[in-house]
């Protein structure tokens, strides 16, 4: 029987969009000092209103979102002045097997070049997203990591959880990050797909000089 490759058929797995995105709901789990996600009917067919209509209230960096410059670098560019192709091309996800962080020596292993995108599938994501209440034990890239990330000069990082970096050192890993110009993608679900190379999209709501903003993201593999 020929196969795929034999036949120059793509395979489904090849031409199949996976979304990688988290789904935003009432309630939901949220970086603790950040605002409550919120997601209420206003109007609804079914109570004699001409539409359904809902009412959104949460923070620029709820779910799966984008960080711009300006979150953590003072008078830096918005999320809405954010490149293109930071955020949508070629991508790898890198299946990290430390249970605690993303520290140098496994980047190493991981040969990560200059220009990449890269996408950290971490212990979170098969337990993170599960939760009801914020995880503060989260996999996050240490700061050496995030140091050493900016100085291979990568395009993107992205991780699937709230923050790329731990509660204790968030803020400069979010500052050598985002000051040398790497893109930062946060809340993603890794779950449904494996280590590899993907086409990747990724794209935030359009929010003037916004410091983040929610987004929907999808991976294919190549």
């Amino acid at each position: 029987m020929e196969t795929a490759a034999e036949t120059n058929v793509p395979s489904r797995e090849s031409t199949t969009w996976v979304d990688i995105s988290v789904p935003l709901r009432d309630g939901m789990v949220h970086w603790p000092d950040n605002p409550e996600v919120r997601i209420t009917r206003v109007q609804a067919l079914e109570r004699g209103d001409d539409a359904t209509v809902s009412h959104l209230s949460l923070g620029a960096h709820t779910g799966t979102h984008v960080d711009a410059p300006a979150h953590f670098v003072q008078g830096a560019e918005g999320v809405d002045a954010l490149a293109f192709d930071s955020l949508l091309g070629v991508a790898r996800v890198l299946e990290i097997r430390d249970p605690r962080a993303i520290r140098v020596d496994e980047l190493k292993a991981h040969a990560v070049q200059p220009g990449e995108r890269v996408l950290f599938k971490t212990a979170n994501s098969s337990r993170g997203w599960a939760a009801q209440r914020f995880l503060p034990d989260f996999v996050y890239l240490s700061l050496e990591g995030a140091r050493y990330l900016a100085e291979r000069s990568v395009r993107t990082v992205g991780i699937d959880y709230l923050s790329i970096g731990s509660p204790e050192e968030g803020v400069p890993t979010h500052q050598a990050l985002l000051g040398a110009g790497v893109c930062i993608i946060e809340g993603l679900d890794l779950s449904s797909v494996s280590a590899g190379t993907y086409d990747l999209v990724c794209l935030p709501l359009r929010i003037a000089g916004g410091d983040g903003a929610p987004a929907r993201a999808i991976l294919r593999r190549r």
